[in-house]
């Protein structure tokens, strides 16, 4: 087994700012793990302090039941992948894949079969006597995944490891990223800044801010139920309309329209009472025609997505989007209503910021 416990872990620095601030997270035995947020919000401190790297200033992180909160990190039995690859630029990818077993001691010809082995499994058989410098972006992040898997670690740590691909070829990569970890099986923590990376590969993500983790899910979960108006924000390709509401009995009143209120929020809620009405333009319909429940504004701006557009209406002084298929957008300027399926809306509380109707998880509320 090689789950990973982090109970109660905090990161100082001087002056007091914690970078990681009391977290209690549980990584199952075999979870690809995304850690996901805005640059600054402590992620990759969390990830180095898994690592050994960052001397964490309390709480405690056990590997497979193992403690190893006080353990240098080539004892924790564990292999990271870095954002520039850290390739030792003198060596072959033979000798860099063979690196971490010269390291442990492994005998020469072990080292060499292996380090073959695992370069022809990540299609780099023809590449081992190259040095780093001769190989492409992606041959290279090949190259580094196959120093780390060649010592059979218990854990994988990955930090922003595709952010140097082009668009193209980091599609390629998380594929092949994600497949590979799955027939290894080895438990991985992936640190990442894009939310598509950690929406596509991982089984389960944590989204941080300021050194805590303010949801933590199935990436279902995460975009369909955010759990605060932050991750509500921060989740999607196109950012979910947040628009300041009130509730007026069983509806919400936003933007001057009464639009029904979520069931899961009518027990939670009071008449009278300022909210966040939250709904994500995937999940709106856009109509030329009056609609009860519609919310009505002006077609400001088109944004062509590919397969479909993204519509902005001027709402007063509030924008509303909503996505429109292929072929179907309305004229610049034209009146329109966005109306958003009923069972999608959500309602937050405007003073926290909180879901409404869903209870906090344990973990996130000791975060």
């Amino acid at each position: 087994m090689a789950d990973i416990v982090l109970e109660q872990l905090v990161k100082e620095y001087p002056g007091g700012v914690r970078a990681v601030d009391g977290l209690d997270v549980t990584i199952e035995d075999g979870e690809f793990f995304a850690l996901l947020g805005p640059s600054g919000c402590g992620k990759t401190t969390l990830l180095r302090s898994i690592a050994g790297l960052e001397t964490v200033s309390g709480g405690s992180i056990r590997i497979g039941g193992r403690d190893v909160t006080r353990l240098a990190p080539g004892a924790r039995d564990i292999a990271m992948v870095f954002q520039d690859y850290a390739l030792f630029p003198h060596m072959t990818v033979r000798d860099n894949i063979a690196y971490p077993l010269k390291i442990k001691k492994v005998g020469k010809q072990e080292r060499a079969e292996k380090a073959e082995e695992t370069a022809e499994g990540l299609s780099l058989g023809g590449l081992l006597e190259r040095r780093p410098g001769q190989l492409s972006g992606g041959q290279q992040q090949r190259a580094a995944l196959a120093r780390a898997v060649a010592c059979h670690p218990q854990v994988f740590l990955f930090d922003e490891p595709l952010s140097n691909l082009d668009a193209r070829l980091r599609l390629e990569a998380r594929t092949f990223l994600k497949r590979l970890q799955r027939d290894l099986g080895v438990t991985t923590v992936f640190v990442t800044h894009d939310q598509a990376e950690a929406l596509a590969m991982s089984d389960r993500m944590a989204v941080m801010e300021a050194g805590r983790i303010r949801q933590i899910g199935t990436p279902r979960e995460v975009f369909q139920r955010p759990a605060s108006t932050f991750v509500a924000g921060f989740i999607g390709s196109t950012p979910m309309n947040l628009l300041d509401a009130t509730i007026d009995r069983d509806t919400v009143r936003v933007a001057g329209t009464s639009v029904p209120l979520p069931e899961s929020a009518r027990a939670h809620v009071r008449d009278g009472e300022e909210v966040v009405y939250a709904a994500r333009p995937e999940y709106m319909t856009f109509s030329t025609e009056a609609a009860d429940a519609g919310i009505e504004g002006t077609v400001a701006i088109i944004e062509n997505m590919g397969v479909g557009s993204l519509v902005s209406l001027e709402v007063g002084a509030t924008i509303v989007q909503v996505t429109v298929p292929e072929g179907q957008e309305p004229p610049i300027g034209s009146r329109g209503w966005a109306v958003a399926a009923p069972q999608r809306v959500l309602v937050y509380r405007r003073d926290d910021g909180e879901l409404v109707g869903s209870e906090r998880a344990p973990a996130l509320a000791e975060a």
